[in-house]
């Protein structure tokens, strides 16, 4: 036990970074559920210091990427009412979160009077999709369409706006979640939804061929927003298109797309600087993710593993993980289990360097944690060292401290 000792650490983000060779572009902290009190006022303490010890100037959250810039507007500007944002600018419903509420508070707070260059910035990275039903691509089609006609020749244009809207038609077609469960009820691989992704791929290669041009008549933001919407519009049409699938492999290719989406966007953002990337647990870890739907277990490669493979040692990936989560039936963990070994600890949170914890086990056999509800995920040990670290906490339902 001595040696597992020693790699426990207090929890802060001086630990955390400690773990590491070097400061990575994407910091991802993963959570083994969602919602949870405990988990979020970790990350927001984190977040925290990060931005005031290590220069971290944007945070990316597992939300609608369009409705995020929404929050980011008004983390930046003052724009709209605090109560505004948590409502329009969070998909999933995780608007309702204290902890997030919080986080988008402080980050106004931070912001006011300093000047552009220093503030920081809130960005979502998931689809505009939800696990019932994905949206219209008309918003980030007509969006990107709008900035190109603002600034480039008539000429140079694939298509009229007109065009594009006889296309799109009733956006009823495209977010009826009858088409989630019945591949025949989705309007994806329809005539017009073809021709829409020949138009999307057409529009975001002018976005890249005039981008000398835009980028000196317009500014970069709106030129970075742009191209948000057209990876944005691509994305969904792919991911219509294999709703309308019926093949054996269509769930696969859902979750694929939704997460290549994510990838694409924390590529985006890494661009323009170091980010804490937060999200589940399955969207942010190396290996491949795994989960049962209605249509079986399904196995896919997410955000994290894509960016990991671009970004290589830029690229951190640290998970959260729980002893109990009692008001959800989740009590103390079995002891040979690696939860269970944590648990036994002192520290009611800490921080774990997983790759020497992976050496001091050496052989030590650690059974999977089986979780009686199915909305916590608990570490894998088989691959305990795929991961930079955990931040573990011991307790769910113990008093939150006070936010400073």
């Amino acid at each position: 036990m001595a040696d597992i000792k020693d790699t426990v650490h207090a929890l802060d983000a001086a630990a955390v970074m400690g773990l590491l060779p070097a400061r990575p572009r994407l910091l991802a902290l993963g959570e083994p559920t969602h919602g949870e009190d405990v988990l979020l006022d970790v990350r927001n303490e984190l977040f925290r210091q990060l931005v005031e010890e290590e220069g971290y100037r944007t945070i990316a959250m597992e939300v609608d990427c369009l409705r995020g810039l929404v929050v980011d507007e008004y983390v930046t500007s003052g724009a709209g009412s605090l109560d505004e944002v948590m409502e329009r600018g969070f998909s999933h419903g995780w608007g309702e979160f204290a902890g997030n509420r919080e986080l988008v508070r402080w980050m106004r707070d931070f912001n006011a009077g300093r000047p552009a260059a220093d503030r920081l910035h809130f960005a979502g990275f998931d689809g505009p999709v939800e696990i019932t039903a994905a949206e219209s691509p008309r918003q980030c089609l007509t969006a990107l369409h709008g900035y190109l006609s603002a600034h480039v020749r008539a000429d140079l244009l694939p298509c009229t706006a007109r065009t594009l809207d006889d296309l799109l038609g009733d956006d009823d077609r495209w977010t009826d979640p009858a088409a989630m469960l019945e591949p025949a009820h989705s309007v994806g691989q329809s005539a017009e939804a073809r021709q829409l992704r020949l138009l999307a791929d057409d529009l975001t290669a002018l976005l890249d061929t005039q981008a000398p041009h835009l980028l000196a008549v317009a500014s970069r933001d709106d030129w970075h927003r742009a191209g948000l919407y057209g990876r944005t519009a691509s994305g969904l049409l792919r991911y219509h298109h294999w709703m309308a699938d019926t093949s054996p492999a269509r769930m696969a290719r859902l979750v694929s797309t939704r997460d290549q989406m994510m990838a694409h966007n924390l590529l985006a953002v890494a661009d323009r600087g170091p980010t804490l990337v937060h999200a589940h647990n399955s969207h942010l870890q190396r290996e491949q993710s795994t989960m049962r739907m209605w249509e079986g277990s399904v196995e896919w490669w997410s955000a994290g593993a894509l960016a990991s493979v671009r970004l290589g040692a830029e690229y951190a990936f640290v998970t959260m993980a729980l002893g109990t989560l009692r008001h959800q039936g989740v009590d103390a963990p079995p002891p040979d289990t690696l939860e269970g070994l944590l648990y036994a600890l002192p520290e009611d949170r800490c921080v774990v360097d997983a790759p020497r914890l992976a050496a001091a086990l050496g052989d030590t056999l650690l059974m999977p944690r089986v979780s009686p509800w199915f909305g916590y995920s608990a570490l894998d040990p088989a691959h305990l060292a795929d991961s930079d670290g955990i931040v573990f906490v011991k307790d769910a339902d113990r008093h939150r401290p006070p936010q400073q």
